[in-house]
């Protein structure tokens, strides 16, 4: 696995004219290699050449789940070593280098090489997923529904405190064998209006809407999913805004296709949120790329550049936060497939009673 995407950077550093990319950033380096401890530095030439360095401590992990690189041992810090064989013109991760630590790789690679920023070359690479990728993150949404049924759906949630469920939503993921990818969001009635709310040891009420986002981590990869509950009846007023952010996030869907521009697809949720005068209240993008990051490429802005092609995984989030109110957020994680779009999220979007 770690040779094919080193194969694929490879290609991308002759398009650039770059004769090698120094790699930094531990979860391009897990992506690349395979390797996942905390320090490491990889280098992979134009000419085929493929370096992996890691100090003592990890030095067995690298043997075991590095393959296609020539593995050294450095100290621990790495950078130093990695700079002192590089020669040309050398890419480096710049999104992620801190200014201190650049300063340090200038004063290290040795004289005559050029190094420059390569920008978001390895992540533009990730946000197109390989076949066992689709299934880690397909594994990681099916076990985020099953959580949600056993932690949500079947107990319900009036009575319970918002951090309560938060806690049982962790603590059942972990009980499987995986992790929460992000910490999950629980809020109830107004509370729901902060599209990241932290969950509040506030007892949820009945006859409100609580907005419940979580996702799960998987062999490192991640999923991500929100729905938005009620407990009861609930006002005509939140219903009508239910029911549009359901419209909006089934339009979106409907617009996710190979060659569907980023940005058109924010567009058809936000349009139709604006048109019933709540353009102001969807303040957050339509949605974003999920795989070992759960926040990654391509983004679904009203500024995104680009388009979905094959094989991106993307959250379709239309959201409307009411300040003092209610909020509502539906969201789906969404993989473009060769002539449409697949669905992760298995769990019902019309309004469910819990």
């Amino acid at each position: 696995m770690s040779a094919a995407r080193a194969d694929r950077v490879q290609a991308e550093l002759r398009k650039r004219e770059l004769d090698a990319l120094l790699v930094t950033h531990l979860v391009n380096i897990r992506w690349l290699t395979g390797f996942t401890g905390t320090n490491g530095v990889a280098v992979v030439g134009a000419d085929g050449s493929r370096t992996f360095l890691t100090d003592f401590r990890y030095v067995e992990r690298a043997e075991a789940e590095v393959d296609g690189f020539d593995r050294r041992r450095g100290g621990r810090e790495l950078l130093g070593d990695a700079a002192k064989e590089l020669t040309g013109r050398i890419g480096f991760e710049d999104h992620h280098l801190a200014v201190r630590t650049w300063e340090r790789l200038k004063e290290a690679v040795p004289e005559g090489v050029e190094v420059v920023a390569a920008g978001s070359l390895l992540e533009d690479l990730r946000a197109v997923k390989e076949d066992a990728e689709l299934e880690a993150v397909r594994a990681a949404a099916r076990l985020a529904d099953d959580v949600a049924r056993a932690v949500v759906l079947e107990p319900g949630l009036a009575g319970r405190t918002e951090r309560e469920v938060a806690r049982a939503l962790e603590r059942e993921l972990r009980e499987r064998d995986a992790e929460p990818s992000f910490p999950p969001i629980v809020a109830a009635g107004e509370h729901g209006a902060l599209p990241h709310a932290e969950p509040r040891d506030v007892q949820i009420p009945a006859d409100t809407l609580v907005v419940v986002d979580w996702g799960a981590q998987v062999d490192g990869y991640c999923s991500d999913c929100t729905r938005t509950f009620a407990t009861g009846q609930i006002s005509d007023g939140a219903r009508e805004v239910y029911e549009l952010v359901e419209r909006a996030q089934a339009a979106a869907l409907d617009a996710v296709a190979p060659g569907a521009s980023c940005k058109a697809v924010d567009a058809v949720a936000r349009t139709l949120i604006g048109d019933a005068g709540h353009g102001d209240h969807f303040g957050h993008g339509l949605g974003h790329g999920v795989g070992l990051e759960v926040h990654e490429e391509p983004r679904l802005t009203a500024n995104a550049d680009g388009d979905l092609v094959a094989g991106n995984i993307v959250t379709v989030e239309p959201g409307v936060y009411l300040a003092g109110e209610v909020g509502v957020r539906i969201e789906d994680l969404v993989v473009v497939t060769g002539d449409g779009h697949e669905v992760l999220s298995g769990l019902p979007k019309g309004l469910t009673e819990v």
